[in-house]
């Protein structure tokens, strides 16, 4: 479907001659005062013709105006988070109708005095938490929940979307830095046809990496791999450590209860020997999820016993009467907030 410059979604509310060159089909939701030129400024690193940036698929998007942006006022604010469920919702409403040559850009408020690196990751993952805690889709029945397992992606609104962190503290990996926080989210539907082992997608693996060196001054992060590849996880590319011998710390993203659709109590099987009518213990973790385990084996690390247990049955009536709010406790406490 060919790229309509006046689609509907994508508005724009940037100040009179601020925002000017930013054409107004590529911005969803309002720009602020400080955005058009904060856009700006990635553009030109975009397009920069000294040094061509790594990322072929951005600078194409740049070239054909299918590149979006969306803006956020603070990346420590959690109370101005509120708009980006929005912005990510709507693109993902319309990137089809862009091509493949698409990402969607979030740009945080540059802020006066720079952020550490560990802080900005402990944002990042902050971000994508918000993200998943009020996403109202299902998650995509084919992909892992947990980002220990090699086909895990970051999903929102039922779309699976690979996740890219820049920060200002990020110096030594340039193509990592940008003036100010930004997040890009790119849906795992523009890789189709680029896998690793069909010629295109070798070819274009090829061209990155070679810009990464000229662009970095310095090797491809050890990190970058390809989805679902045996030793590769996603989730360590979306957020580089700045140095060649960095390492990324765990993972802390965790998936909310019912992020399948309806909300199911999860179950530990019984060993296939064991005695049917065995006992179950009521287990719940630092996020207020239960869970049953048979009473007979120790409770696995991040979850404790409430101490009731019995018969299957009577352990489930149990949890519902006291799990009555299935949110992750940090949601709860965001609302509350």
């Amino acid at each position: 479907m060919p790229h309509d410059r006046s689609l509907p979604a994508a508005r724009a509310t940037a100040a009179a001659g601020s925002a000017a060159r930013l054409p107004a089909g590529r911005v969803i939701g309002a720009t602020p005062a400080w955005g058009a030129a904060a856009a700006e400024q990635l553009l030109e690193t975009l397009l920069g013709a000294d040094q061509p940036f790594p990322c072929t698929f951005a600078v194409a998007a740049v070239k054909k105006q299918s590149l979006c942006f969306g803006f956020v006022d603070s990346a420590h604010d959690e109370t101005t988070w509120a708009p980006l469920a929005g912005i990510l919702r709507e693109y993902l409403g319309l990137y089809q109708q862009l091509g493949k040559d698409t990402s969607l850009v979030v740009l945080f408020r540059p802020e006066e005095q720079p952020s550490t690196l560990d802080d900005y990751f402990d944002r990042f993952w902050a971000v994508l938490q918000y993200l998943h805690d009020g996403d109202t889709e299902p998650w995509p029945a084919s992909t892992p929940l947990d980002p220990g397992e090699v086909w895990w992606e970051f999903s929102f609104g039922g779309t699976e979307i690979f996740v890219v962190c820049n920060t200002p503290a990020h110096v030594n990996r340039r193509s990592r830095h940008n003036r100010s926080f930004m997040i890009t989210f790119q849906p795992r539907w523009v890789f189709e046809g680029l896998e690793a082992h069909t010629p295109r997608g070798a070819k274009a693996r090829q061209v990155i990496r070679n810009r990464i060196r000229r662009f970095d001054g310095m090797e491809p992060a050890g990190e970058l791999g390809n989805h679902g590849e045996e030793g590769n996880r996603e989730w360590r590319q979306y957020f580089l450590a700045d140095t060649a011998d960095g390492t990324v710390a765990a993972c802390p993203f965790t998936a909310r209860a019912g992020a399948r659709g309806q909300q199911q109590v999860p179950v530990a099987p019984l060993a296939a020997d064991a005695d049917q009518s065995a006992d179950y213990s009521v287990l719940v973790n630092s996020e207020g999820q239960f869970s049953l385990w048979p009473a007979a084996v120790p409770a696995p690390g991040r979850w404790r016993t409430t101490g009731f247990s019995g018969g299957r049955e009577e352990c489930l009536r149990y949890v519902s009467q006291v799990w009555t709010d299935m949110r992750p406790a940090r949601s709860r406490q965001r609302a509350a907030a």
